[in-house]
């Protein structure tokens, strides 16, 4: 009789957290503030700017829980 190996299921890469998050050439995790859409009227515009840059994610517990879902990417 043949026994095979079973093989430890791989985790699959998160595509659409690779587009959300950006991570920089020194492990810094960039994302986008939320509600930058089309509903800014009722902003000023020091807000606008404020929501239009990037802002680094702190949490050390979601750097962990990313990097786990980025896999290899990370």
């Amino acid at each position: 009789m043949i026994y095979w190996k079973k093989k430890m299921p791989k985790m699959k890469t998160k595509k659409t957290l690779l587009k959300r998050v950006k991570i920089t050439k020194g492990g810094k995790m960039l994302k986008r503030h939320i509600k930058n859409s089309h509903l800014k009227v009722k902003l000023g515009s020091n807000a606008k700017y404020r929501k239009n840059r990037n802002s680094i994610i702190e949490s050390a517990g979601y750097r962990k829980m990313f990097r786990k879902l980025l896999g290899k990417l990370s």
